[in-house]
């Protein structure tokens, strides 16, 4: 149990990233949150990044750039089309599928615990759990 609870320490070249992270990471907008991080591993006298990020409007921020694309994604949501592609998948098209969308809905957790706190997070998914159950 205590092995479980340990941190594990891997090195950058052992992170993985899609291209589109890769995209994301060096577009404009993350350039006051790449400060930020730099910042906070080497102090720089006179600089104050969290300062910076704190006076960008919310449409310049990251938690927007993320809000933005659920927004997108989900718009024209239409969960006939789902099933048919269910029903229609190819099976290693529906595995390169999962193997896309496996670690979004933790990821979606810890943007909203981050964000909200932990019980506003479990809040929110135990509700949005209710819904999806009882859809038709």
């Amino acid at each position: 149990m205590a092995d479980e609870d340990q941190t594990k320490r891997v090195s950058t070249k052992e992170l993985k990233s899609g291209d589109l992270a890769e995209d994301l990471m060096s577009s404009p907008a993350m350039t006051p949150y790449l400060r930020l991080a730099e910042a906070m591993l080497q102090i720089k006298p006179g600089e104050d990044p969290v300062t910076r990020i704190a006076e960008l409007p919310l449409e310049e921020r990251y938690v927007w750039r993320v809000a933005s694309a659920l927004k997108w994604a989900f718009a024209d949501f239409d969960n006939l089309s789902v099933a048919v592609d269910r029903k229609t998948l190819r099976v290693e098209d529906r595995q390169k599928l999962l193997d896309v969308l496996r670690d979004r809905p933790i990821q979606f957790c810890l943007f909203l615990k981050t964000l909200l706190g932990s019980a506003e997070m479990q809040r929110i998914m135990v509700e949005a759990i209710k819904v999806a159950r009882e859809f038709p």
